[in-house]
């Protein structure tokens, strides 16, 4: 992996000045490396970070991928990290003509993920620095624990396991009340509690005189004055004076800062974890604490790009298609590039690809702005010839407004479902999409194979299909009113429509029963049983549909202490 040339970086510094004059928004330096394709197929999202913590299992995906690769060799073209400076990654064999278009397909990444809000708690992070640092830590970890060291992966594991539910929300909505604080001048909370609690109940109870409480506000505006508002605070609350004067202010806080967090039922179980586990605040197993916020750091930090493929794709290919279509490079590989792009924007019949799907999208909502069709008055319109011709020539300009605005505020759930059902199955007749259905004829089963079919045109079940596509973690919440023992957890997965996946019930939840020490970790779902009749069959509501049984939906309960399982039916439907 080596740096790209100094005629390509001219190249891309050309690209990024075009796509500047567009109107994307690029901060600061990128970097650009040319890799091989083995390189590229270890990039894969995940681990694409090359510093990332690595540990056994990805050394078996990658040997698998390897072995793909041999069987089936593909070419990917390029790879982009969300991190300061932007870094993207380049197949070496891409030619210049290539590596132009790949170039404007990165900076439409490079702008969504500096612009799009999701990424909001991402966008003063170094992620690869970061990534550096884990990966030394856990492997200093390995070299302190010797023989032990396996249990290093095993963590990773366990913790791995519950990874997909991090508080991806609760921490974009901490990040903007601390960017709130900053924005009207406001104390932080730790300011707040101490001046607006902590020193009024001590005047309350009279134990310290209305002049103590001034001398202490004059001292802190002279720490911000002199320090800055965080370095400011920082020493004010370090300072000899407070502490000697109020010892137990930092233990009175932090029991304050707990006791808020737990008035509300979190889904956060690793920090959960972290904070309330007996277990990892033993001095022998302190390292996993480390171990555990490395994997929910790495976790938080992938959630915007979980929930924004559809987004990400779609505003990269069409930024991509319109800045080189434009660019004189595309002279004399136009063909080329009408085989390349083709196969990018390939819309299968079966299936989703989130490149045109996104890029459609986009495309018609700028449209409908343009027209003005993104108004009241519009969707009144119930005459489809009217619909069609309906216009207000709002202008190329105030089209382009929307666009960014859309790429500024939607993630992938908020883009499929940002249109009316009208607008939407415009949309599909547009675009002529459909739903495809498989079934078995005489014909298919001759040729081993299914016949797929048009099985609905409406926008409707077009966009529920799409629904179906996009991520959706379990909401999990913990529920300490229910842990029956000090030191267990009480897992309640609200049913919202999908159950859990059975057979990974069991081995998650005896990862997260060594957390706390072999403690009781108990999960409240919902599962569906089959009446047929003579005998009770477990497994998810898409059977509803066979013949001659009855489905019901019992609420259960998984219990798991140490390595045991037992399942209760709490209730049945």
């Amino acid at each position: 992996m080596y740096l790209i040339d100094k005629k390509a970086k001219q190249i891309m510094e050309e690209c990024k000045a075009r796509a500047r004059a567009a109107g994307l928004i690029i901060h600061g330096e990128t970097l650009e490396y040319i890799v091989t394709n083995q390189d590229m197929i270890e990039l894969s999202p995940k681990i694409m970070i090359p510093t990332l913590y690595d540990y056994w299992v990805h050394d078996v995906e990658v040997l698998r991928d390897k072995w793909l690769y041999d069987v089936y060799p593909h070419n990917p073209f390029e790879t982009t990290i969300n991190t300061r400076p932007g870094i993207s990654f380049y197949n070496d064999n891409n030619p210049d003509w290539l590596n132009a278009m790949i170039f404007y397909h990165v900076l439409g990444h490079l702008d969504m993920d500096m612009n799009n809000i999701f990424f909001r708690a991402t966008w003063k992070d170094d992620f690869c620095g970061q990534a550096l640092a884990d990966k030394r830590l856990i492997n200093r970890i390995r070299e302190e624990l010797g023989s032990e060291k396996r249990w290093v992966d095993y963590v990773i594991e366990f913790a791995r396991a519950a990874d997909n539910l991090v508080g991806y929300y609760a921490e974009l909505e901490e990040a903007d009340a601390l960017e709130m604080q900053r924005a009207s001048g406001t104390f932080s909370e730790k300011s707040s509690f101490y001046f607006g609690e902590f020193l009024r109940r001590k005047h309350d109870d009279n134990s310290i005189a209305l002049r103590v409480y001034y001398e202490e506000v004059e001292r802190y505006s002279e720490c911000i004055r002199r320090l800055g508002e965080k370095l400011g605070e920082a020493v004010f609350f370090s300072d000899e004076k407070t502490r000697s004067k109020f010892p137990e202010f930092d233990s009175t806080f932090k029991k304050r800062e707990t006791q808020k967090r737990k008035r509300v039922p979190t889904g956060d179980i690793l920090l959960y974890l972290m904070e309330n586990s007996e277990f990892l605040d033993r001095e022998e197993n302190l390292w996993m604490k480390d171990v555990i916020a490395v994997v929910r750091r790495t976790s938080l930090y992938f959630q915007p790009q979980i929930r924004t493929k559809i987004c990400h794709e779609g505003w990269a290919s069409l930024w991509h298609e319109r800045l080189f279509m434009t660019d004189e490079r595309l002279n004399g590989h136009e063909i080329n590039f009408s085989v390349v792009n083709s196969g990018v924007m390939l819309h299968p019949r079966v299936g989703s690809n989130p490149y045109i799907i996104g890029k459609l999208l986009f495309e018609f909502i700028e449209e409908l702005a343009r027209k003005g069709k993104l108004s009241y008055a519009y969707q009144l319109i119930q005459d489809a010839e009217t619909r069609n011709h309906y216009d207000q020539a709002l202008g190329e300009e105030y089209g382009k407004k929307v666009l960014f605005e859309a790429r500024r505020n939607l993630n992938d759930h908020m883009l499929i479902n940002f249109l009316s059902d009208d607008d939407f199955q415009d949309f599909v007749n547009r675009h002529n999409l459909f739903v495809a259905g498989m079934r078995l004829t005489l014909e298919s089963i001759a040729h081993g194979s299914a016949e797929v079919y048009v099985k609905s045109k409406s926008g409707r079940d077009y966009r529920a299909q799409l629904n179906r596509l996009l991520y959706h973690p379990p909401y999990v919440v913990i529920d300490e009113s229910k842990a029956t023992k000090p030191g267990g957890i009480y897992l309640n997965h609200v049913y919202e429509g999908r159950s859990l996946v059975t057979r990974y019930i069991a081995p998650v939840l005896i990862g997260l029963s060594y957390f706390t020490g072999g403690k009781a970790v108990k999960l409240e779902t919902t599962e569906f049983e089959i009446d047929r009749g003579d005998h009770y069959v477990y497994q998810a509501p898409v059977a509803s549909g066979q013949p001659n049984s009855t489905v019901k939906k019992d609420r259960v309960l998984y219990t798991c202490e140490g390595k045991k399982i037992t399942r209760t039916v709490l209730s049945k439907g």
